[in-house]
């Protein structure tokens, strides 16, 4: 076997030191490393929907990403959304077009939780829609959007900046998108685990950007003490965190239900009244499960001008994992053969407490004035924890905070997802080779494969009974009756797996990196020929090269020694062939 021969896995582009230093030196990168492109929509009477303008001006948008964005950016008639909106949406971005030429996602990405990573291949939309009587306008209507795309899902930043820039541009147009821009140009790019500043006309936003080093359900950010900032920043507590008791007050009975349709990737529609009631429930689906990435796709805002409406509501296959959030009535008939459709109605009052929608029977769908309810006939696995909901009720009629409502509910899906995650984790684990298995002569020993039916047998003894305190089938006799067996068939087992097995990877690339390191490498080739000597070279530097572009989690000076070591080595060598390895 090859000393030091390995599996070639996808790189990972420039270092944070690298990313730093085109930033400093390309027009519009910091601009580009929180934003793609800020849009304006308009409706002209003759097109319709259309972009006014898009800026940076050299932005590259293809006609059906434009297509698509001119189509969520607007409420649909049915919403009635007088005055301003805010709403999200995202969308699928073209095959073949380029990502964003500003390469620091992959330094982003190592560090971000899954659930807060750069997506590569959807934008998310942010949108700011202002509707109002203009006499001085043919339709009657001044109608138009503001929209920040971009490809990090920070909705309560993207939001919170709108609400300051949005009424602003509407007054003083084209001039004030142009400093605004400006303005996010200067910003530092997002860091994980950094606090940053954040000026914009005038105000400064202070948020701290998450880490996956962070401990899970930690408090939010308080202003930092250390910097006495004048104007004093106005302080966001989260960059993405939604108010989720205000997302779910009608469906709490139901939190249950839905956490286990969002771990199982179940095709689910959310209709609506508005977007924003749309758009904000199923992003609070979406983050139910966290810290656990949401794998499958979701679509926050869906109408039926959608590139892919029609690959999403054919009848012809069964239908796809994604979530959908609609307001147009007319998808009560097109999602009759979904399997879980949530109706949300206006909120309504049953004396102090919001009026709880009723679980229904799929077939009862039919009409377009059908009432709020879950529509469904799913059977959870788990028991309802009735002592959340009596403390969550007990907390409306107390009129306890809304953020202090949401911080309860948000602890207790995250120990829902932890209980049913830290079993997977720990048999994860076991499949890790032993540290004293790595050697430096030979290839990484490999992680054993992940067997569904020895996962199983762990759970009598280490199951999530140990960390939950619910009750439930977590360990089903029968074939797909199981949580677990479903939740192997998800694309979320998937995307995790994948994950955590390329961190495991790593970690042994780490390990063989360091035990190199450790060996006496000049007393190794004492005895070796100049062809076994020059392939060692090789394979050192290939090692070397692939921990640099992957940026695997390795000590810098474990790196230098190893540089060192080949330099020693090649030192070694006739002076023909030291003259070829240096040249190469």
């Amino acid at each position: 076997m090859d000393p030091f021969d390995s599996t070639e896995t996808q790189g990972y582009g420039k270092t944070e030191k690298g990313a730093e230093n085109i930033a400093s030196r390309l027009p519009w990168a910091r601009f580009s490393s929180w934003l793609e492109c800020v849009c304006v929509v308009t409706f002209d009477l003759e097109l319709g929907q259309a972009i006014e303008l898009v800026y940076p001006h050299d932005v590259k948008l293809t006609e059906k990403e434009k297509t698509s964005i001119c189509y969520l950016s607007f409420p649909d008639s049915y919403s009635g959304c007088l005055g301003d909106t805010q709403f999200s949406f995202r969308v699928r971005q073209s095959v073949g077009q380029k990502a964003s030429w500003f390469r620091d996602d992959d330094a982003y990405n190592r560090d971000a939780p899954g659930t807060l990573q750069r997506e590569p291949a959807h934008y998310y939309g942010y949108v700011y829609f202002r509707q109002v009587k203009d006499g001085s306008v043919k339709r009657g209507y001044f109608q138009k959007s503001l929209v920040l795309v971009s490809r990090l899902p920070y909705v309560n930043l993207f939001q919170s900046l709108l609400k300051l820039v949005a009424p602003e541009y509407f007054e003083k147009l084209e001039p004030c998108l142009e400093a605004v821009c400006n303005e996010i140009d200067q910003w530092p790019s997002p860091v994980p685990g950094q606090t940053l500043n954040l000026p914009i006309m005038g105000v400064v936003m202070q948020v701290r950007i998450p880490s996956k080093h962070d401990k899970p359900g930690g408090s939010p950010l308080k202003q930092s003490l250390k910097e006495n900032l004048l104007p004093a920043p106005m302080v966001l507590p989260t960059v993405h965190e939604l108010d989720l008791f205000k997302c779910f007050q009608s469906v709490l009975i139901h939190i249950q239900m839905l956490w286990e349709l969002m771990l199982l990737g179940e095709p689910v529609v959310v209709m609506a009244p508005s977007p924003t009631v749309s758009s904000e429930t199923v992003l609070a689906l979406v983050s139910s499960i966290s810290p656990l990435r949401y794998c499958c796709d979701h679509r926050p805002y869906f109408t039926i001008h959608d590139s892919e409406f029609k690959e999403y509501t054919s009848r012809t296959q069964a239908p796809p994992n994604v979530i959908l959030g609609v307001t147009n009535p007319f998808f009560i008939k097109t999602f009759q053969h979904w399997p879980h459709i949530v109706r949300l109605g206006d909120l309504k009052m049953s004396g102090d407490l919001p009026k709880q929608v009723k679980v229904k029977k799929l077939a009862k769908l039919k009409t377009l004035d059908t009432k709020p309810g879950v529509y469904t006939a799913y059977k959870t696995f788990l028991h309802k924890d009735k002592a959340l909901i009596k403390r969550l009720l007990k907390g409306i009629q107390r009129k306890r905070p809304s953020e202090a409502q949401s911080a309860i509910l948000r602890r207790h899906l995250l120990e829902l997802t932890q209980s049913f995650i830290i079993p997977l984790e720990r048999y994860l684990a076991s499949l890790m080779p032993l540290q004293k298995s790595v050697t430096p002569w030979k290839t990484p020993p490999q992680i054993r494969p992940f067997s569904q039916e020895e996962f199983m047998g762990t759970l009598d003894h280490a199951g999530p009974q140990l960390t939950s305190v619910l009750k439930g089938d977590w360990i089903c006799i029968h074939l797909y009756q199981c949580l677990y067996r479903r939740f192997f068939r998800s694309p979320n087992f998937d995307g995790w797996y994948r994950q955590r097995h390329r961190e495991m990877t790593q970690k042994l690339e780490c390990l063989h990196l360091e035990v190199i390191c450790e060996a006496d490498l000049l007393d190794w080739i004492k005895d070796k020929s100049e062809v076994e000597i020059v392939d060692l070279v090789l394979k050192l530097r290939e090692k070397l090269t692939k921990a640099k572009r992957q940026q695997l989690p390795v000590k810098e000076d474990v790196l230098e020694k190893l540089e060192c070591y080949i330099q020693m080595v090649i030192g070694s060598l006739p002076e023909d062939l030291q003259a070829v390895l240096r040249r190469h």
